[in-house]
């Protein structure tokens, strides 16, 4: 996380709707098939919803048929990530590196190049078009 994005939980509610907020900030799941980002298809940047970063390019994004958007690569230096011990099977975490909003995982069975894929919160994410 950058210097500057340490917002009390009040700060970040006034931010964020209560829904990012629980996704962002309370490391919460977005239901599957809920959000419009995992059907779009136009040319852009996916940024934080939280602080704006760009974190993923449209050229990245792939239909995994997992029901929220993924990417097999994000944008260099956009991404930080932890282990997740939440559930049985620990899972790699995926947070914004300037806010340290909670993006979604990091699994190991997307497509070549990387091998990766990115499943994301819409509700992490706002969607910038190519002008």
């Amino acid at each position: 996380m950058e210097p500057g994005w340490d917002l009390t939980q009040a700060q970040w509610r006034a931010r964020l709707s209560p829904a990012a907020f629980a996704v962002l900030r309370e490391h919460g799941t977005e239901p599957p098939f809920s959000s419009p980002l995992d059907h779009e298809t136009h040319a852009g940047v996916y940024d934080c919803a939280g602080c704006a970063l760009a974190l993923f390019s449209s050229k990245t994004k792939f239909d995994s048929g997992t029901g929220w958007p993924s990417f097999y690569a994000p944008i260099p230096h956009a991404i930080d990530t932890s282990a997740d011990y939440s559930i049985l099977e620990p899972r790699t975490e995926v947070h914004c590196h300037r806010c340290g909003g909670h993006l979604g995982h990091v699994f190991d069975d997307g497509p070549k190049p990387t091998g990766l894929r990115y499943c994301i919160n819409g509700l992490a994410l706002t969607f910038k078009p190519e002008s």
